[in-house]
């Protein structure tokens, strides 16, 4: 008989003092499918192709540009950073064209497609940690209340760290009806949390499920997982293919550069929009997160080598999570799209846009809060200029923002039928719920 001696019993006693935001180990049949996965070996979960995830080369050489006094000025905005501020009247319409896509900050976008609501990486929390009092703390408010956001059909997550799977976000959402999509491991964090493993729908990579009319796939990353002090590797990383009846999307979680974009996109593509993740890079960390560059890079392999569709660049501006200045993400990404002729969309935090429109938001808002570079922005080659408004109309949005938010908490989104017509297909399952 196993599971029923000392050593157990002191196991259960430790877990039940481990910390709730630690969320809690894969057991049972989810640990014995992580077991079987064929990315799973010698204990661990392994990338697609093989990458370092503790920082390298010297520690002192790393703290000296971390800590330096003007390098660390760069990384924060000098201002107040400029947020959408009629975000929730703005999706009270339906998108015209079936596909509207709001980047909330970092990685957390509201991706509106074929009549439902998924809902990518959602952290409202004010820092991404295991603590309410220390950690890397929000540098722009939640353009929306998550109570005032209105249903959401499905929230996916890439991964179980802190900046991507936020226990008071999660917990909010648990008491709703929505769905999860997670990776394999993943749903042991969301079961502890409150979520019905009914809701829960856990892929390995390559794997694909059916919640009403979308499909959506598990694919794979390059990248690690971990949230407690022993970090086991057995919590699946991911980024997420989505198909409606009318369009595809990609959200690429956490990933460094890898050959595997051309096979995800040969597969599930192309897409209409993609949202790549172009911030938090370093040379420490070369392998696990892509500079904007290799995210544009990235977007064209996904569409087939040539520019097509609309590339959102994310995981920036709202956290400071590298030693990296922080607009360098933003202009990278404005440069390489210009060099290779690639369609970008620039919203400031909590704008709407549909990749099919013929205008998209493409201003580099941040300009007006960061530091300039030596010789002013115009200096800077393949840029795009900030328009002579653009000044003006971020000057008052920090008011208006906090008007509509006030509104929003009496209020709320009344178009949720609307969003879903055309909606008939029935949901079928192609992976199984642990």
């Amino acid at each position: 008989m196993t599971g029923t001696g000392p050593d157990h019993s002191l196991r259960a006693r430790l877990r039940a003092l481990r910390p709730e935001a630690f969320g809690a180990d894969p057991t049972g049949e989810r640990l014995a499918r992580i077991r079987r996965s064929p990315n799973f070996a010698d204990g661990v979960f392994r990338n697609p192709e093989e990458a370092r995830h503790r920082p390298t080369g010297s520690t002192v050489e790393f703290a000296k540009i971390y800590f330096e006094k003007e390098a660390r000025a760069r990384r924060a905005p000098t201002g107040t950073i400029p947020v959408h501020p009629t975000t929730l009247a703005d999706l009270a319409r339906p998108p015209a064209s079936g596909l509207r896509i709001t980047w909330m900050g970092h990685s957390s976008v509201l991706a509106e497609i074929d009549g439902r609501r998924v809902l990518f990486d959602p952290v409202w929390g004010d820092r991404c940690s295991p603590f309410a009092f220390a950690g890397p703390k929000r540098l722009h408010p939640v353009p929306v209340p998550l109570a005032a956001l209105g249903p959401v059909d499905v929230v996916v997550i890439s991964h179980d760290h802190y900046d991507h799977l936020d226990l008071p976000t999660i917990k909010a959402l648990a008491g709703t009806d929505t769905h999860f999509a997670v990776p394999l491991g993943v749903g042991a964090h969301l079961e502890r949390w409150g979520v019905p493993a009914s809701r829960l729908r856990e892929l390995d990579w390559n794997e694909s499920t059916e919640i009403h009319d979308l499909r959506l796939t598990a694919t794979p990353a390059r990248h690690f997982c971990g949230r407690g002090l022993r970090n086991q590797q057995h919590t699946l990383w991911a980024s997420w293919a989505v198909e409606g009846p009318g369009h595809r999307i990609y959200h690429s979680g956490d990933t460094g550069y890898f050959s595997g974009f051309k096979d995800i996109g040969a597969a599930h593509g192309p897409f209409d929009v993609t949202m790549i993740q172009i911030g938090a890079y370093s040379e420490y960390w070369p392998d696990i997160h892509m500079t904007p560059a290799e995210g544009v890079r990235a977007h064209l392999d996904l569409q087939g080598g040539s520019p097509h569709g609309v590339m959102l660049p994310i995981h920036w501006g709202t956290f400071n999570l590298a030693p990296h200045p922080w607009a360098e993400p933003g202009e990278g990404t404005v440069a390489a799209g210009a060099e290779t002729g690639q369609r970008l969309a620039l919203p400031r935090p909590g704008e709407p846009f549909e990749p099919g429109a013929a205008a998209l938001p493409d201003a580099p808002w941040w300009r007006t809060v960061a530091h300039a570079p030596e010789g002013g922005w115009d200096a800077l080659d393949g840029a795009t200029r900030v328009g002579a408004d653009t000044g003006a109309a971020d000057a008052d949005v920090n008011a208006k923002t906090a008007d509509a938010n006030a509104n929003a908490k009496t209020g709320g989104v009344n178009a949720a039928e609307e969003r879903r017509a055309g909606s008939g297909r029935s949901a079928q399952e192609a992976a199984p719920t642990p």
